[in-house]
């Protein structure tokens, strides 16, 4: 409660969602947001939101749909677990989609009514692996932005207890197993606002 009088008192909109779990807070933000566009970031002091200015760019301009940072870590911001484990999924991703990813990293930016349009459902890990399937599923186009990642603030209840980590693993499985079953949309289900098309769908600037 303190964090949110905090919060609060520096002007911030305060969401209270009762449900446990990563997407269930990162979804109820999303449905109480009233902005054209919505990004995602942690609030633990690893990423300063001032590097999304050039992500929603891409987004605004209709050069892509869904923009990631892809964090590029200091020394120690990033338990060697963690990170072997991003390497493996987003090579898995890559084989899955074609998409060049290289990091799953929470900073990312989108429209909010097609966030909404692509029915997110999980509210616990797997959520932002579920949107960047489901985006690829509808065709969008999905591109990267190098973005800085510092040491956290605070113990992650993921990567710093093993109850987490395998309640992710869990809940990342899941995803890919529902979308191995999917047949990709042509682009019918992209955003259309913005700008000229990208040059190419999952490419980074």
């Amino acid at each position: 409660m303190a964090q949110e009088s905090f919060a609060a008192s520096l002007g911030a909109a305060v969401v209270h969602e009762p449900r446990r779990g990563f997407g269930a807070a990162a979804h109820a933000g999303l449905v109480a947001a009233t902005a054209e566009f919505v990004a995602f970031c942690d609030c633990d002091g690893s990423l300063d939101p001032a590097q999304l200015a050039p992500m929603l760019e891409l987004v605004r301009t209709g050069r892509a749909d869904l923009v990631l940072g892809a964090r590029r870590p200091a020394r120690g911001a990033w338990p060697v677990h963690a990170r072997l484990a991003n390497i493996v999924l987003s090579r898995r991703l890559r084989r899955l989609t074609g998409i060049p990813v290289t990091d799953l990293g929470p900073l990312r930016v989108a429209r909010r009514t097609a966030l909404l349009g692509l029915d997110l459902t999980d509210r616990r890990s797997g959520y932002p692996l579920e949107m960047f399937l489901k985006a690829h599923r509808d065709g969008w186009r999905v591109a990267e932005v190098p973005v800085a990642y510092a040491p956290r603030l605070g113990k992650s209840k993921v990567t710093g207890t093993v109850r987490g980590t395998l309640t992710a693993l869990k809940d990342m499985r899941a995803q890919l197993a529902a979308a191995s079953r999917w047949t990709p949309a042509t682009g019918a289900g992209r955003p259309t606002a913005g700008g000229p098309p990208a040059e190419s769908r999952g490419a980074t600037p």
